[in-house]
């Protein structure tokens, strides 16, 4: 469990006690030692939440893309640009950054004075660097390599001065590195000397190297993540002295750590929960708009870039008429009912709601119609067998799929068992695989699997989720340098692809990227069930300011990131009520000293452990 000191004073005076009201909990208090002496320091604050269920994969950035290693990094690592509450590029490094008149070099400018967390200064140079590794290196470009892409030159003039040339005009380049869903700019005098066996770099030194609101002291995988604040954070200092991101392995776990006060706020309950934490007055709910999707990814046809096939995903998969009867058989109307209570919206294109101007929605969706599947896979060739499932005419194989969920997913788990029933009507048999985010991402890799549940979410510029369907993310024969979600590779998809990332005009850009949610939509390979509104609770007597934006007509607040959440809460206030009371029971306090003659204060200190037990 961790804690946090909280410090209130007795009074013992000729056997009478009184105490005075101690401070709301999660707030600073002062403490003392006599009457009339010089207050303490207020004692450290610490903001305990529960980390991103996916928890973090591997702390080298270069190589993750785990949505918790990315809260981490967008924590303790530097980027070009923050994101402002509309999602536009605002400054961090870069104070300013502006287009050449052909729109083929956009220029930098990098603060002065800034220091890494070892106190080497930080320049142009180390974001050159990083940039250029990534582009240049296959293994670096792993998680991020499709961000740049477009980029056929990166250089540091001088230390305030970043110069990105790109191979064709690119709209998106002041979002290439931005926290947590962009790149992080990493100290070039830490990690070059672990550039030629990146692959296989830790970064488990601790207090991590970096430069953020926050330092990264200490870290356990899959227990927690301990940071203290940087107090010279360019774009304000942290309302906490310290932050600990604790793991858990299920949401309800995590759910009854925030009931009993071991953290303080948890991002991404279910809706069982949610409305349940409603109805208790110590806890803050609030629903935030839909950022990513849940959906189902098929394994069509696993093979690296040269084109070579590997794993052993079942080969009738392959087939768009197999994959249109399975987008058939599924109600998502009914997951989005049953499984989300009807907190969120029926999923149709690869990018959710919470960015308006990338939504899509078909022309013709595809509707719930089991007869119409059937009707699919008869003409097909997919004959019954004696079990009642059907029979591949290809291999001969039956259509009996390995299914692979998260097995710390409430929602992973309500979702597959519709889906089994939903695919046996139609003959299709699935087996349930229940494992580790880290064994599904492993066989992902692989191309060692069928059927995977999988979700996705996004920041504002949609280039790196729509980059993981690229063919430029399969892996090498090797199995370095790919972060492929699905296997995906498609020929005139990479060319809108392209397209979009050279396209200025908003609306222009929003048109193509329709038509390549078009492609994914029509492939069958991604099927979107659904995207959720974000549920979020946070104890009241102990943070608040953690949510950002002004809600809508129905009470649902903007998009959260954990950069600006962590930065910006801060523990509650005493209210001027309260402080008149305070000082109210000081000034007793202070009369029956008087009137006591002899009496005697005595402090106590009640600590909880902070350090996990």
């Amino acid at each position: 469990m961790f804690g946090r000191s909280r410090i209130g004073p007795v009074l013992c005076a000729l056997g009478l006690v009184l105490a005075a009201p101690a401070a709301p909990a999660g707030a600073a208090s002062a403490s003392a030692g006599t009457v009339g002496a010089e207050p303490a320091a207020a004692p450290a604050t610490t903001l305990r939440a529960a980390m991103e269920g996916s928890g973090v994969d591997t702390l080298n950035p270069f190589l993750a893309f785990f949505n918790g290693a990315l809260d981490v990094f967008g924590l303790v690592y530097p980027a070009l640009n923050s994101l402002d509450p509309s999602g536009a590029p605002g400054p961090y490094l870069a104070t300013a950054w502006e287009p050449s008149a052909d729109k083929l070099t956009w220029t930098f400018t990098i603060r002065e004075g800034l220091t890494w967390s070892d106190g080497k200064p930080i320049t142009a140079e180390d974001a050159a660097w990083t940039l250029n590794l990534i582009r240049t290196d296959a293994v670096a470009g792993t998680a991020n390599g499709s961000l740049v892409s477009n980029f056929a030159e990166v250089s540091a003039p001088s230390p305030t001065t970043l110069v990105i040339r790109t191979k064709a005009p690119q709209a998106s380049v002041p979002y290439t590195s931005i926290p947590t869903t962009g790149i992080p700019i990493v100290p070039k005098h830490v990690w070059e000397p672990l550039a030629k066996n990146l692959k296989d770099a830790k970064n488990d030194v601790f207090p991590l190297v970096g430069y953020g609101p926050w330092t990264l002291t200490e870290y356990k995988h899959e227990q927690y993540a301990r940071f203290s604040a940087n107090k010279k954070f360019v774009l304000g200092a942290p309302g906490f002295d310290h932050l600990v991101l604790q793991s858990f392995k299920s949401g309800d776990a995590a759910v009854a750590a925030l009931r009993s006060g071991q953290i303080d706020y948890k991002a991404g309950v279910n809706p069982t929960q949610f409305a349940a934490l409603q109805a208790d007055p110590a806890i803050a709910a609030v629903q935030t708009v839909g950022n990513g999707w849940m959906g189902l990814e098929i394994n069509h046809n696993a093979r690296t870039r040269s084109g070579k096939k590997i794993g052993t995903g079942h080969p009738a998969l392959g087939d768009p008429a197999l994959r249109r009867a399975i987008a058939l058989a599924t109600d998502k109307q009914t997951l989005v009912t049953k499984v989300i209570d009807g907190v969120g919206q029926l999923g149709h294109g690869y990018l959710p709601p919470a960015w308006p101007q990338w939504f899509w929605k078909p022309a013709e969706v595809t509707p719930y119609d089991p007869a119409q599947a059937r009707k699919v896979l008869d003409e097909a060739g997919y004959t019954k067998g004696a079990d009642g499932v059907r029979i591949d005419p290809k291999s001969g194989r039956p259509l009996a799929f390995r299914f692979g969920i998260h097995s710390d997913d409430s929602a992973d788990a309500a979702i597959s068992g519709y889906v089994v029933g939903w695919m046996k009507e139609i003959g299709i048999k699935l087996t349930i695989q229940s494992l580790s985010m880290s064994a599904l991402n492993s066989d992902l890799a692989k191309g060692d699997w069928d059927l995977l549940m999988d979700a996705w979410t996004t920041g504002p510029d949609p280039t790196y989720l729509l980059g993981i369907q690229s063919c430029g993310t399969l892996p090498k024969d090797d199995g370095t340098g790919g972060n492929t979600d699905s296997f995906f590779c498609d020929a005139a998809y990479d060319e809108l692809f392209k397209k979009q990332l050279t396209t200025f005009d908003q609306a222009e850009r929003a048109e193509v990227i329709g038509q390549m949610q078009d492609i994914l939509y029509k492939a069958n390979v991604n099927q979107i069930y659904y995207y959720a509104n974000g549920l979020d609770v946070a104890r009241k007597d102990t943070v608040t300011g953690l949510t950002l934006g002004t809600p809508d007509a129905s009470g649902v607040y903007p998009s959260q990131t954990a950069f600006w959440s962590y930065l910006k809460a801060t523990p509650p206030q005493v209210t001027k009520k309260a402080e008149k009371s305070t000082n109210l029971w000081l000034y007793v306090v202070i009369a029956l000293v008087i009137v006591a003659g002899g009496a005697v204060i005595v402090w106590r200190r009640r600590t909880t452990g902070d350090d996990r037990e």
